[in-house]
């Protein structure tokens, strides 16, 4: 071979350092114990019942062999049945439902069965990061269009819902090329849940262009306003639409990486082309376990516990935003809340390795906290483009998933700021 046998593919090579090797470096690095709320993973397991499930699974010959490329028959049932009512209709688990190896294998299936060299994908920010080069894997192109942060974010306490879509500027991007969208509601890392006129507005537009939409509900059992589905506000958009989810999302087991997708035949059948040339099947014991607690969620009341637990601890850590007068940005839904840090003085001879030192000042603020504080969040403007990032480089992200003691812990760490505050 001509050249340097070693080059990596463009679609890798000149990333510069994900957000997620520089948090797990400081606080591998750091000299105290970290709390982590970065990363949003559960600090407890599964309740009893989806644990049994699964080690129920594992018992079972059938369940430790390859499932079916489009998914075990038993989590299908269960998911058709478990989603039909909030669909108004009953769904056919034979040709609506495709189950992947987690919610972002099926998000790339989905564009891998649909975008050529070129297509554009409109992306509101900020954004799930793996979107993007999901996106890009198969050629591709990602538009922006930015969500407004409320005004008054560094003055005041304010809702998720006052992250606002220009929908005209939304309507703007469009061109000959766009394919798709990708909405996210609950959002992460926002917490906003899109209201069903906005979801209409964005329907409507998707509808007069032929537009796919590709709707990530993956906490779609953790909202605490009204939430609507976009496939659910017309028989026009439900054709357009492909709807996430993720059994590790509502059962607290992100590692078991069970995803799927809920739409019409015609879109479902070439993410499971997809799908299946990617990866084949995914995880037979624990889809087999997912499609238990699907079965067995209702009698233990688990929906309606798990929302309400979710909820309290989200009041609970906020709590201490309130006692140090630092804004934040109160969630609609999920388990992530954004905080304003524009009054935190930063030591101005405080001394960032490199690679941080030449990133927005969240990525600033990232680091001092895991430094000072033995605390780990995560930097939004990650989830932005350059052009945009300067909206949230005050914030930061944290994760509420956690065990009570870890959130008063942590509450009691962020006191630690009381010296920085400006």
């Amino acid at each position: 071979m001509k050249g340097d046998p070693f080059k990596p593919a463009a679609r890798v090579a000149g990333q510069r350092q994900d957000v997620w090797s520089i948090v797990n470096e400081a606080a591998a690095a750091s000299d105290k114990p970290i709390v982590n709320m970065g990363q949003g993973f559960f600090g407890y397991n599964p309740p009893p019942f989806v644990i049994d499930a699964a080690k129920g699974a594992l018992d079972r010959v059938e369940c430790n062999q390859y499932s079916p490329t489009k998914g075990r028959p038993r989590l299908k049932k269960a998911l058709a049945d478990a989603y039909s009512p909030f669909f108004g209709r009953t769904l056919n688990p034979d040709t609506e439902v495709t189950i992947t190896t987690g919610a972002n294998e099926g998000m790339l299936s989905a564009f891998m069965g649909f975008l050529e060299q070129g297509d554009e994908v409109i992306v509101f920010e900020p954004f799930f990061d793996q979107y993007v080069s999901n996106i890009e894997m198969p050629g591709g192109k990602v538009v922006y269009v930015p969500l407004q942060p409320p005004t008054e974010g560094a003055q005041r306490k304010t809702s998720a819902s006052e992250w606002t879509l220009d929908i005209k500027a939304f309507e703007d991007a469009i061109t000959d090329k766009t394919r798709m969208i990708v909405l996210n509601s609950p959002h992460n890392p926002v917490g906003k849940v899109f209201t069903k006129e906005e979801l209409q507005a964005i329907g409507d537009i998707c509808v007069k262009h032929n537009i796919i939409i590709l709707s990530d509900e993956v906490y779609d059992r953790l909202y605490y306003v009204p939430f609507t589905r976009i496939a659910t506000l017309s028989p026009e958009i439900a054709k357009l639409t492909l709807t996430v989810g993720s059994g590790g999302k509502n059962f607290y087991a992100t590692g078991w990486r069970v995803g799927w997708l809920i739409g019409p035949e015609h879109l479902i059948k070439y993410v499971s082309a997809a799908h299946t040339r990617i990866c084949y099947s995914s995880v037979s014991p624990l889809q087999e376990a997912t499609a238990i607690a699907f079965e067995e969620a209702d009698k233990h009341n688990f929906w309606e516990e798990s929302k309400k637990e979710m909820k309290g601890k989200m009041d609970r850590f906020n709590e201490i935003w309130k006692e140090l007068d630092i804004p934040f940005s109160d969630p609609e839904g999920g388990y992530f809340v954004l905080v304003n840090l524009g009054r935190v003085q930063i030591p101005k001879d405080y001394d960032f390795p490199p690679h941080v030192a030449n990133r927005p000042r969240d990525f600033k603020l990232c680091w001092f906290f895991i430094k000072e504080l033995g605390i780990a969040a995560i930097p939004p403007t990650e989830f932005y483009t350059d052009e945009h990032a300067h909206a949230v480089e005050d914030w930061l992200r944290f994760a509420v998933c956690k065990e009570n003691a870890v959130l008063e812990d942590a509450k009691e760490r962020l006191r630690g700021l009381k010296k920085y505050l400006k």
